[in-house]
């Protein structure tokens, strides 16, 4: 296992719940229905598969399951929220019965019926009507990124988190590089890749990852296959580790057996500068869509715009594509804390594909990279 750079800060758990309820008026609630796995963790520490958070003016709700009684209680209190945060575990129609005895709970006698939030990126339509029956005469009201809103500016318990996880990241691939000039299959390289983050203190990676050879590279999410990776071949190798829930997300592209030759090493040059200029780029005051354009604008003046074909990020934390999107007009105004990726790339087919990228923390005077690991290209 790695150092990660000593203790690590405590996450800032018990201040979100009034921070949630400040935004309640605003959206016109008095009460929202959290879901979203990664939304409940961040308010309550609880990483559990199955269960739900009530949130009300003056109170909040987690239930789950009897397979979660233990882990429940113990997070709560890890998380210096059991005080604020009652507990009910119990089947389905317990938990639904306790959310709708804590909207009740709420409102005083003589109240116009309760106006609950449900997060509609996280609620299927049956859901919905299921929850309309459970909280009756309730008005339910479709919410989106209240939580996520929160999340976009990460405390320095994450920070410290999301950096252990790129250290583990670049240690990993720093053991497994050497395999690309080996003639080792895609999938193998994937899965040496995988184990080695576990090896060094990862919970587990934070995406598929990706290993793209020769024409594959050309495919900005290919998966890995039972292809060789050849001398001579551009090599994209996308991949991340999870640490205490918090994600890292790093692109690099090498070329197997040496530098790359012709059109090939232009496109190597071309995304190294336009992926330098993008991290460049990012600092406070920002807007995400500016970053996009930095990188973009490079790609454009070598004549490989239409071979740019996705955004040049992300936000990343709790989950490894959240807010703020960067890319093409996005509005997101960048500010201290933010955590994004600049990942610009070109994907020729027939020839191969080059996409480099960093995650990186937004500082008070520009940003500062959590991914670390060379940009050399040859392996």
């Amino acid at each position: 296992m790695i150092a990660t750079g000593g203790v690590l800060a405590p996450l800032e758990v018990g201040g979100r719940l009034p921070r949630l309820r400040d935004r309640f008026e605003t959206a016109g609630l008095d009460a929202l229905v959290v879901t979203s796995p990664a939304n409940i963790r961040y308010l309550t520490g609880f990483t559990g598969s199955a269960g739900l958070v009530v949130v009300t003016a003056d109170g909040a709700l987690l239930t789950t399951d009897g397979r979660y009684r233990t882990q429940a209680a113990e997070q709560l209190a890890a998380s210096g929220t059991a005080p604020a945060v009652d507990l009910v575990v119990g089947g389905v129609e317990a938990q639904r019965a306790a959310a709708a005895g804590a909207v009740v709970a709420g409102r005083a006698a003589g109240d116009a019926p309760a106006r609950v939030g449900l997060e509609a990126e996280a609620v299927s339509w049956a859901a919905q009507r299921r929850w309309a029956e459970v909280l009756a005469p309730a008005h339910l009201v479709a919410t989106s990124a209240l939580v996520e809103n929160l999340r976009l500016v990460k405390d320095r318990g994450e920070i410290d988190r999301m950096a252990a996880a790129a250290a583990i990241a670049d240690a990993a691939l720093a053991e497994v590089v050497g395999m690309l000039g080996e003639g080792r299959a895609e999938r193998e390289v994937a899965l040496e890749l995988d184990a080695a983050m576990r090896r060094l203190g990862a919970e587990d990676r934070a995406f598929e990852t990706i290993v793209a050879g020769g024409p594959n590279s050309a495919k900005p999410h290919a998966r890995p296959t039972a292809r060789p990776v050849g001398p001579g071949e551009p090599v994209v190798i996308d991949f991340g580790a999870t640490f205490e829930g918090y994600r890292s997300d790093m692109t690099r592209t090498f070329c197997v057996g040496g530098g790359p030759e012709g059109e090939l090493a232009r496109v190597f040059a071309t995304v190294g500068e336009a992926q330098r200029r993008g991290v460049a780029a990012v600092a406070p005051g920002t807007t995400a869509g500016e970053v996009d354009r930095v990188c973009r604008a490079h790609i454009a003046e070598a004549g490989w715009a239409e071979a740019f074909e996705h955004g040049t990020g992300h936000g990343v934390g709790l989950e490894v594509h959240e807010a703020p999107s960067v890319s093409a007009g996005a509005t997101a105004i960048l500010s201290p804390g933010i955590v994004v990726t600049v990942e610009p790339g070109v994907y020729l087919a027939g020839i191969g594909g080059v996409r480099i990228e960093d995650t990186v923390v937004v500082t008070e005077d520009g940003c500062r990279p959590l991914t670390g690991f060379t940009k050399d290209i040859a392996a």
